[in-house]
């Protein structure tokens, strides 16, 4: 483990610095304790997205906006849909969207993504289906949006080895995160053993698991 932080230390110091937006952004998340994705693993996931350059992206769980605008900066042609239940969150996504100038580009839905799959269906499909919601609840939304992916598409999870506990690098320190990381263990072998996804996990950032659809036997893939 101390190999790793030092390794992701060290490629965090490689890593350009971002916009005064972002920075604040990145603050402000520290201080009100609001989970946003790690540098490594964020970048990771940019990377993936500018390689596949995905025209409609679809993520549970917005927080402040902070991967959306990251995601929407990276593919400037991307439409992005982010679903955010906390009101407080959601306010200051809001907000964070248009000092970015990205109101055009990126939606977001209020409301518990468990109740939201009509809406995202109205806006699908789409190419890519980022999760970074509730991790006891990963498996529900993949089973509610993973149908919404295009054939080609890829779904990509964060936080899939939640700070070591799911590999058993680390002891989980209750019996309601001991209950969470079961069920994150319980999701990354679903997806692994999922015939219909081809999947990987990184052992970036917080864990990061990238699963394509696979395209059916004699389909297109679009």
């Amino acid at each position: 483990m101390k190999i790793q932080n030092i390794t992701e230390e060290y490629i965090n110091g490689l890593l350009p610095r971002r916009t005064p937006l972002l920075e604040e952004m990145e603050h402000y998340a520290e201080e009100h304790g609001v989970p946003i994705m790690e540098q490594t693993g964020i970048k990771l996931l940019l990377q993936i997205l500018e390689i596949h350059q995905p025209a409609r992206i679809l993520e549970v769980g917005a927080a402040i906006g902070y991967s959306a605008i990251r995601m929407a900066e990276a593919v400037p042609d991307a439409e992005i849909y982010t679903m955010e239940r906390d009101e407080e969150r959601a306010e200051a996504a809001r907000g964070n969207i248009n000092k970015a100038g990205l109101t055009q580009r990126i939606f977001l839905l209020e409301g518990d993504a468990l109740d939201l799959q009509k809406e995202a269906a109205e806006n699908a499909p789409f190419d890519v289906l980022f999760i970074d919601a509730a991790k006891g609840q990963y498996e529900r939304f993949f089973e509610l949006y993973a149908p919404l992916v295009s054939p080609g598409g890829l779904v990509i999870s964060d936080n899939v080895l939640f700070k070591g506990m799911v590999s058993g690098e680390t002891e989980s320190t209750s019996k309601r995160v001991e209950s969470m990381v079961n069920k994150l263990r319980k999701f990354n072998e679903r997806l692994m053993k999922d015939s219909s996804f081809s999947s990987m996990i990184y052992p970036v950032g917080d864990g990061v698991m990238v699963s394509r659809k696979k395209v059916a036997n004699g389909g297109e893939q679009k």
